[in-house]
């Protein structure tokens, strides 16, 4: 397509708003791809029957219509555009785009011009406006010189979109011309059946296949689902939804780890809307197992012709699979399925918590996307980098199993998947590295022994806090290794300069994981405990507990314990280094993790043997300590 041209900010114009693109006219045909990916139209040089385009407020507006009934409309291209686009179709194409005047004066009456799935209301020989049949949910007549067309109420519609066209009432004469009829059929009646032929509403009478009582999360409740020729439509007790395919993104058949049931989900540009809520995402939720037969209401000539190689006759297996393929067969929608990702329980999502709600985070070979509720895609296009962050609340004995993920996207906006068990650092760390994404907190926290990545990688239990570690390597401790009990001791009740409760779980509600940022801001100013703040009202506010005064760092303490992989890292990281120069302390650091997860328990022995006598060493300091501590305390002065 270099042999082209390319235009961008052009908008793809139709019922449900309109959506900036990047455009492109090549020898070929013409391609428009949605800003941001998702909706792609292709269309090919042989398949253009015409191209129009017409002056309208504030831009130009290119039509192409199809062979097979379709008319697209874009529009933002400026004056100059229009006679490069010309010179090129005429010249590359064989094809000369002819002018369209718009009408402004106002007049209601003209004719009528039905165009593939288009109708125009023209004035003299230029157009007042035009309705995209497809979008009809009903026509008729009223008495014999009117037509009515109604237009669907709980279609797809655009997010920005106040005004929606309902109905649409015209007037014809018996001594029209252009539509002539009888005594017996009027001209009302000869312009409603072409309206009929073109609309589709006579095949909605009829789907080509129902499932009935399926359970949808979102929008929640249990529908009837019907797909139809050029829509599905859900049918609920409270709502009713009609779809048209062309509004459909994507269809993704994810499977749920342990569990008897599979999501199917439907993305849709623009949304479906209920009341002031917009739902970009329709997840279904079916029966893994649950086993059904469909035959399709198509004949063989439409089969042959319209959906050959995409269609059978009927279908046979599982509910879910048999859904998406006749979903896939008439909307042409691709189908997303998990990816290589596996977790520690052969799974193809990891448990993990968005906003307060319970769900699953599915690693996707192009994002990531969180179900069932709030059902959330992110396109790895999208990321900004991602963090891994110690998880932020609960006690150390809790957040040692558990970590979070922090992903900011290019726009600032910020997702924090919280309470994701340790075990799965791994699979997800070599995942989110294997597809380039930028991971924040790669920097020296973990070039050092002790860094958050080492400590997550670990397998053993009684490994350091993560964050902690983190924070003694940010100050710049060189004993990375020793427990800081004054921090471990009080922070549940550190938390962040803003969170006046000092309650567990308060940040429940917070999104993007201020909270932890805020902490770690602060920690790693300075070695000394996080500071905190008084409650509100003074140390005499009622239900306020006084703080417990920090306890000062004994020197003498014990040396924590070392790890497995902190020995096996202190022997290698010189030799690899050595060896490899030219290589980045995060790039030694992530290579000394994959070269540890590659390592037989056999390899892996002598350095599991030194963490163990040195955990010996600490539990046999650590009663001494306190032995020595208890008789400090018996052999004090007496108090008076």
């Amino acid at each position: 397509m270099t042999d082209g041209h390319h235009f961008n900010n052009i908008s793809l114009g139709g019922r449900g708003g309109n959506n900036p693109g990047q455009f492109k006219l090549y020898s070929g045909g013409l391609a428009w791809k949605r800003q941001g990916g998702g909706k792609t139209i292709e269309v090919e040089k042989s398949d253009i029957t015409s191209v129009t385009w017409m002056a309208i407020p504030r831009s130009y507006q290119l039509g192409v219509s199809t062979k097979e009934g379709l008319f697209y409309r874009f529009f933002g291209f400026r004056e100059q555009d229009i006679s490069s686009l010309t010179n090129f179709m005429e010249k590359n194409m064989r094809i000369t785009p002819e002018e369209k005047q718009l009408s402004v004066g106002g007049h209601n009456w003209g004719g009528i011009e039905i165009n593939g799935n288009m109708l125009s209301f023209n004035v003299g020989s230029k157009e007042a406006f035009e309705v995209s049949l497809a979008d009809v949910a009903q026509t008729q007549m009223q008495g014999k010189t009117d037509v009515v067309l109604e237009f669907h109420v709980d279609d797809t519609t655009g997010g920005n979109e106040k005004d929606s066209l309902m109905d649409l009432s015209f007037h014809v004469p018996t001594s029209n011309t252009q539509f002539p009829g009888d005594e017996n059929r009027p001209s009302a009646q000869v312009l409603w059946q072409a309206i009929l032929n073109k609309a589709d509403v006579g095949s909605s009478e009829e789907a080509v296949v129902t499932f009935d009582g399926i359970a949808i999360l979102t929008p929640r409740g249990r529908y009837s689902v019907e797909l139809h020729l050029s829509f599905l439509r859900l049918q609920g007790q409270a709502n009713d939804f009609k779809i048209q395919y062309s509004s459909i993104l994507r269809l993704f058949v994810l499977p749920k780890s342990n569990n008897p049931h599979t999501f199917v989900v439907i993305t849709l540009d623009p949304p479906i809307r209920k009341g002031q809520t917009l739902y970009p995402h329709i997840v279904i939720q079916f029966e893994t197992e649950a086993v059904v037969q469909r035959d399709l209401t198509l004949s063989d000539e439409v089969l042959a012709e319209k959906y050959k190689d995409r269609l059978e006759n009927s279908y046979q297996g599982l509910i879910h699979e048999v859904f998406s393929k006749v979903l896939r067969g008439l909307s042409g929608a691709k189908v997303t399925r998990p990816s290589t990702f596996r977790s520690c329980q052969d799974g193809y999502a990891v448990k993990s918590s968005l906003k307060a709600e319970d769900g699953l985070l599915y690693p996707l070979e192009k994002g990531f996307f969180f179900l069932p509720k709030p059902p959330t895609l992110i396109l790895h296009e999208e990321i900004e980098y991602v963090e891994f962050e110690r998880h932020g609340a609960g006690g150390a004995s809790i957040s040692s199993h558990y970590f979070d993920l922090l992903v900011k996207l290019k726009n600032d906006q910020e997702h924090l998947f919280r309470n994701i068990q340790r075990n799965e650092y791994h699979n997800l760390f070599n995942f989110i590295s294997g597809k380039h994404l930028k991971i924040l907190n790669l920097g020296e926290a973990q070039g050092r022994a002790g860094g958050v990545t080492a400590v997550l990688q670990s397998t053993d239990d009684d490994a350091v806090d993560p964050h902690l570690e983190r924070i003694r390597n940010q100050t710049g401790d060189d004993e990375s290794d020793e427990e800081d009990e004054d921090f471990v001791a009080d922070k549940d009740d550190s938390g962040s300069p803003t969170d006046d409760s000092g309650e567990e779980g308060s940040d429940a509600s917070l999104s993007g994981g201020e909270k932890e940022k805020s902490s770690k801001k602060e920690a790693s100013s300075s070695k000394a405990p996080l500071k905190k703040r008084k409650p509100k009202g003074g140390d005499a506010a009622e239900g306020s507990e006084k703080r417990k005064p920090k306890k000062k760092k004994d020197p003498n303490a014990p040396k924590r314990a070392i790890a497995p992989f902190m020995y096996f890292s202190k022997a290698e990281r010189a030799n690899l280094k050595n060896s490899n120069p030219e290589l980045a302390t995060t790039e030694i650091a992530k290579k000394l993790g994959e070269r540890w997860q590659k390592m037989t328990a056999e390899e892996k022995l002598p350095y599991v043997e030194q963490s163990q006598v040195d955990k010996k060493r600490y539990a046999e300091e650590s009663a001494a300590y306190r032995g020595a501590a208890a008789m400090d305390v018996d052999s004090g002065p007496a108090s008076d």
